[in-house]
C-alpha cells in the first residue's frame, strides 16, 4: 500500500500542475458537451480531436482524452432526461425513468442525481483502478508474443460477439479492420501490399484516418437523413434547485453501490461497453425491488442504477488498455491508437518505464470526477442550452473539424479521398446496424497481432502448438470460445425460461 501511496501522490502532483489541470477542466467540460449531443458521444469527441493532442506532452494528451471520456458519460443522460433522446448507447437505459421524472416535474431530481451516481461511480472504480494497477501490470509481465496474440484473438472475439443477432456483423467488421490494418509496406520483407499501386498507400491507412471517418463523418451522413425533417423540441432551460431531497438518496444510496461493481467489471472486459452496463444495471435493480412496477414511471433508483454503472465502466475499461495494452472499449481503442502516435507502448511496462505518465493520468481520474461533479450539477442549467443548437449548424463544424485533423496528420490531400470513403463506410454500418467496434479495434491492433504472430512462429520452427503452451493462453482460448458460445446459450436459456412459463399458465 506505501508503494501505491507513493505513485499516487507523485501522480497527484504531476495532474496537478497548470497545463495538465487546464486540460483536465477543457477535457471535462468539452466530453460533457460532447455527451450531452445525441449521436455524438466520447469516441467521436476525442476521434475529431485526436489531431490536436499531438503537439501535446503524453501525459497532458492522455488526461486530456480521459476526461473527454467519462465526462461523456456524465453528459450523456442530460439529453436522455430532457428529451428522451440518449446522447450515446451507454445512457440509452437513463431514458426508461429520467424522462419521465423530467415530465413529472422532477428533472431537478434527475439531473442532479444523474450527476452525483455518476460520480460516486468514477470515484470507486477509480481507487479499485489504482488498488489493482500494479498487481495487474506484474502480472502482464509474464504475457509473451504468444500470450499477447491470444489475448488479441481474445479481445477481438469478445467485441464482435456482443449478441447473437450481431455476431455475423460483427466478424465482418472485424475482418474489414483486420484488412484495412494491413494495407502499405509489409515490415519484415518491405513489400507492397494491396496498394493497387498507389503511393499513397504505401505508408498504410493511419487509423486516425480510420477512426474519424468511421465516427466523425458516418456520423455526420448518416444524421444528414434527417436534419431537413428533424422537428426541434423544446428544451427546458429553467431550472429550481438541482439537488435531490433525502428520501431520494435513501432509494439511490444502495442501487448506486451495487451497480459500481458490475460496471467496474463489465467496464474491463472486451467489447462489452457502456451500453451493457447499464442495461445489465437497471435490469438487476428491477428485478431486485420492491416496487417494480414503478421502473419506467419515473423511478429514480432506475436512474441511478444506469448512470452509477456507465461511470465505473468507462473507468474500467482504461485498465486492460493500460495494464495489457489491449483497449476494453471503442473509445480506449482510440486511446490506444493516441499512445501509439506518441511513440508510447500500453501495457505492463509502461508502469516500469513510464510511472510518471501512468500514474500521473490515473491521478487525474480522480480529480477530473470531482470537476465533472462541479460542471454537471451548479452549471447544469447553463449546459443544457447547447441541446437547442440545430443539426444544419452543428454537423457541418464537424465535417471542418473532421477535414482539419486529417489534414494535419500527413498533409496529404489523398487522405481526404480516405476520409469520406470511411465515413460512407461508417455510414453503411450505421445504416445497417452493424458494429463499428470490432472494426476499429481490429485496426487498431491489427498492426501488433501480426508482429506477435510472427515472433511466435520464429520462436517455434512454425509450430502452432505454442499458442497452447502456457496456461495464460490456455485460459485465454477458453474465454474465446466461451465469449463466442454465451450469445448462443444466453439465447436458448431465455427461450426456456420462456417456455416454461408458458406451460405454467
Amino acid at each position: 500500500m506505501g508503494e501505491i501511496a507513493g505513485h499516487l501522490l507523485n501522480g497527484l502532483s504531476i495532474a496537478m500542475t497548470p497545463n495538465n489541470a487546464m486540460w483536465l477542466v477543457i477535457g471535462s467540460a468539452l466530453g460533457t458537451v460532447l455527451g450531452m449531443l445525441p449521436g455524438l458521444g466520447p469516441t467521436t469527441g476525442i476521434a475529431l480531436l485526436l489531431p490536436l493532442t499531438f503537439n501535446m506532452e503524453p501525459t497532458t494528451a492522455l488526461i486530456a482524452m480521459c476526461a473527454i471520456y467519462y465526462g461523456a458519460m456524465f453528459g450523456g443522460s442530460r439529453s436522455s432526461i430532457l428529451l428522451n433522446v440518449p446522447g450515446d448507447g451507454a445512457a440509452v437505459a437513463s431514458c426508461f425513468d429520467g424522462y419521465p421524472m423530467a415530465q413529472q416535474g422532477r428533472a431537478e431530481s434527475a439531473l442532479a442525481i444523474s450527476a452525483i451516481a455518476s460520480f460516486i461511480g468514477g470515484i470507486l472504480s477509480t481507487i479499485a483502478f489504482v488498488l489493482i494497477a500494479i498487481p495487474m501490470a506484474r502480472f502482464a509481465l509474464r504475457f509473451g508474443p504468444p500470450e499477447y496474440f491470444v489475448l488479441m484473438i481474445f479481445a477481438l472475439a469478445a467485441t464482435a460477439a456482443i449478441s447473437k443477432a450481431a455476431l455475423l456483423k460483427g466478424l465482418i467488421a472485424m475482418i474489414l479492420g483486420l484488412m484495412l490494418s494491413t494495407v502499405g509496406l509489409d515490415h519484415q520483407s518491405g513489400m507492397p501490399r494491396f496498394t493497387f499501386g498507389l503511393s499513397e498507400l504505401q505508408g498504410g491507412i493511419d487509423f486516425v484516418i480510420v477512426i474519424i471517418g468511421i465516427f466523425g463523418i458516418g456520423e455526420v451522413f448518416e444524421n444528414l437523413e434527417h436534419i431537413a425533417r428533424a422537428v426541434a423540441r423544446p428544451v427546458q432551460t429553467k431550472f429550481g434547485r438541482i439537488w435531490i431531497s433525502m428520501e431520494e438518496w435513501k432509494r439511490c444510496m444502495w442501487p448506486i453501490l451495487r451497480q459500481t461493481p458490475v460496471g467496474f467489471l463489465i467496464g474491463i472486459l472486451p467489447g462489452a461497453g457502456g451500453t451493457i452496463a447499464a442495461m445489465m444495471s437497471y435490469n438487476n435493480e428491477k428485478q431486485i425491488s420492491k416496487h417494480p412496477d414503478e421502473f419506467g414511471n419515473g423511478a429514480i433508483e432506475g436512474l441511478a442504477a444506469p448512470e452509477a454503472a456507465n461511470n465505473a465502466c468507462s473507468v474500467g475499461a482504461m485498465i486492460p488498455m493500460f495494464t495489457l495494452g489491449v483497449p476494453g472499449s471503442g473509445t480506449t481503442a482510440v486511446m490506444l491508437g493516441a499512445l501509439l502516435i506518441m511513440g508510447l507502448q500500453p501495457g505492463p511496462l509502461l508502469f516500469q518505464q513510464h510511472p510518471d505518465i501512468a500514474w500521473g493520468v490515473i491521478a487525474s481520474m480522480i480529480l477530473g470526477n470531482f470537476v465533472c461533479a462541479l460542471i454537471n450539477l451548479p452549471l447544469a442549467g447553463l449546459l443544457v442550452r447547447v441541446l437547442a443548437v440545430p443539426g444544419r449548424i452543428l454537423y457541418p463544424i464537424i465535417v471542418v473539424l473532421a477535414f482539419l485533423g486529417v489534414y494535419t496528420i500527413n498533409f496529404a490531400v489523398a487522405d481526404f479521398v480516405l476520409l469520406t470513403v470511411l465515413g460512407f463506410v461508417g455510414y453503411l454500418m450505421k445504416k445497417f446496424k452493424v458494429p463499428t467496434a470490432p472494426l476499429i479495434l481490429a485496426s487498431v491492433v491489427g498492426g501488433m497481432m501480426e508482429e506477435t504472430f510472427r515472433q511466435s512462429m520464429m520462436l517455434t520452427s512454425t509450430s502452432f502448438g505454442i499458442f497452447f503452451r502456457s496456461p495464460i493462453c490456455i485460459v485465454l482460448w477458453v474465454l474465446t470460445v466461451a465469449s463466442i458460445a454465451w450469445p448462443f446459450i444466453s439465447e436458448a436459456r431465455a427461450r426456456k425460461k420462456h417456455e416454461a412459463a408458458a406451460a405454467a399458465r
